[in-house]
């Protein structure tokens, strides 16, 4: 029980920071100056998005809760040595951008999965930071499959998986979404990663760079824009 509380306290928190982030972005001028995109947001575009975007977050932590009470055993509560905090943080990040990249790329390309659940998303095309979380419920649930399919990666390699490398991934998950749909340029770049740049394009254009953490399933498949991006 103290695992899951542990693990529902991480998203919470994680997702206010985002909370506190889009007030910033979209009521005051702190980053204007940094805006990737000339389209203004709408009048009370927030408080539109709201309900879907709080569904969704209750969603995330019950999602969270069901999940992880049949593995919850599996976890060590205790540190782990730097290295295996480390590689299980990875293993877990890359299994999911996997799944996420073959997940989103395939609701571009069916139709109808483009048109009934993922178009939601896409009303955002000026996106800001908490409407990562702004998608179809549908999308959402299948969205979360990479997370504990990663887990399910760590098990199968070490065994067991310790908590600390599993919060450490949580936040940094959420962290990474809200930084990406904040609309801002990115300060601090590292090649294998994708900046906001590479997810806010695909905002723009609605198609192309259907990773989320990685670059590499877009350069292997060829479906990342090269252009580069235009204010």
């Amino acid at each position: 029980m103290e695992f899951i509380l542990i693990t529902i306290a991480v998203v919470l928190a994680s997702n206010a920071v985002g909370g506190v982030y889009t007030y910033l972005v979209l009521y005051t001028d702190w980053f204007k100056k940094f805006r990737l995109q000339k389209r203004a947001y709408k009048p009370n575009i927030f408080f539109q998005r709201l309900p879907l975007i709080s569904l969704n977050l209750l969603l995330l932590i019950m999602i969270t809760c069901g999940g992880l009470y049949f593995v919850a055993d599996q976890f060590i509560m205790e540190r782990p040595p730097i290295w295996s905090w480390a590689l299980q943080v990875l293993v877990i990040f890359f299994v999911d951008d996997t799944w996420f990249y073959f997940m989103h790329r395939w609701m571009h390309e069916n139709t109808y999965m483009m048109r009934k659940i993922h178009s939601i998303h896409h009303r955002a095309m000026t996106p800001f930071p908490l409407e990562y979380i702004y998608v179809h419920p549908l999308e959402w649930f299948l969205g979360s499959f990479g997370s504990f399919i990663g887990l399910g990666f760590v098990l199968l390699l070490w065994g067991n998986v310790y908590a600390w490398p599993f919060w450490t991934y949580v936040a940094l998950r959420n962290l990474h979404e809200i930084e990406i749909h904040s609309d801002l340029r990115s300060f601090i770049k590292i090649p294998i990663l994708a900046p906001t740049e590479h997810h806010d394009l695909h905002h723009a254009r609605v198609k192309g760079n259907y990773a989320s953490t990685f670059r590499i399933w877009d350069r292997i498949f060829k479906t990342e824009l090269k252009a580069e991006y235009k204010q």
